[in-house]
């Protein structure tokens, strides 16, 4: 048997669900045999927290987020506390849903012995209808670039270089990113590095559709090519249909070419790729449901808050970074 690995598990929660305890439960107890520090932050409430605690405490570092590292948006408030307390220099930070296998922890390992932040792509486990019409925006990703996991590997050397991360932002992945970056530090986005993910309920798949339509305003020109599809399509749909046809067919290709890179056809339905005319037609409307959140409520509601700022810009974190010397 491989011995553990030399790297710190971060996994922020908010657990309320018996059964979805039950699950992770399971999980957590094979990550305490591939990685020598699991630490899981849990900002539940009090009642089960200790239910939480009770389940965890004997596998792994059970805590609660630190009132020192408290801001808008709990998920970094959690993975701020993980950090703080990460006993090794690589660190994985990843969401409940996420479903590691003992090698992918080791390459993720392995590449953060040269790059500060790695981005992995995460699949889904199984693809129920709704998993299918998400996994279509991963693809029309990875056609152009590369997606936006629910886990990140992470130089905790790094991290603490420069002085943390924004918590008072949406997307807080493409946040952690842009600082990275914005530091000089170099991000890798294998686009062959599939780490597994237990698809959403349906309620929580619609729950999600025009927060995640937000995440686009820190993304100008997607978020304008998003805003340009409804009046496009109803002028195609009154005057020339076959537009809309061509349209439809090309988004379907670009998201065969994702499925196609870096051998993705044998881990993504071809299916998915059928369902990127829906997504765009969804993304095209709640682009412009954010937008009225934005102008109605000052951004996109986020547990008890409202948020205002997806993320900031590279330019920003920047021009942050020289000012403050790191």
């Amino acid at each position: 048997m491989n011995s553990p690995l030399q790297v710190s598990y971060v996994l922020p929660v908010r657990m309320t669900d018996g059964h979805l305890r039950a699950e992770l439960s399971h999980y957590l107890e094979q990550l305490t045999h591939w990685c020598e520090d699991v630490i899981v932050v849990d900002g539940s409430p009090e009642e089960f927290y200790e239910a939480n605690a009770a389940e965890w405490t004997a596998c792994v570092r059970h805590v609660p987020p630190d009132p020192e590292h408290r801001c808008q948006n709990g998920k970094v408030a959690g993975v701020r506390t993980g950090l703080a307390l990460a006993r090794f220099e690589h660190v994985v930070i990843a969401d409940d849903d996420v479903r590691y296998q003992r090698g992918q922890l080791g390459r993720v390992a392995a590449m953060l012995a040269t790059a500060d932040l790695v981005r992995p792509q995460n699949v889904f486990d199984a693809f129920p209808w709704h998993a299918r019409w998400d996994t279509a925006r991963s693809l029309l990703n990875r056609a152009f670039g590369a997606d936006y996991p629910g886990t990140l590997g992470l130089r905790r050397s790094r991290y603490q270089a420069m002085g943390g991360y924004c918590g008072d932002v949406l997307f807080e992945n493409l946040e952690l990113i842009r600082t990275v970056q914005a530091h000089g530090g170099r991000v890798a986005a294998p686009l062959d590095l599939y780490v597994r993910r237990r698809p959403p309920t349906v309620a929580h798949f619609w729950g999600q559709r025009t927060r995640q339509a937000y995440d686009d305003f820190a993304q100008p020109v997607r978020m304008v090519c998003w805003l340009a599809i409804l009046p496009l399509s109803t002028a195609g749909w009154l005057k020339r249909r076959q537009w809309l046809l061509g349209a439809a067919a090309a988004s379907i290709a670009m998201a065969e070419r994702g499925r196609r890179r870096a051998g993705g056809a044998a881990v993504f339905p071809m299916s998915s790729s059928l369902f990127a005319p829906l997504w765009l037609a969804e993304r095209g409307l709640c682009a412009w449901l954010a937008v009225l959140q934005r102008v109605g409520h000052g951004g996109v509601r986020y547990g008890d808050t409202v948020l205002t700022t997806p993320a900031h810009s590279v330019s920003a974190l920047r021009a942050q970074a020289q000012n403050s010397g790191t």
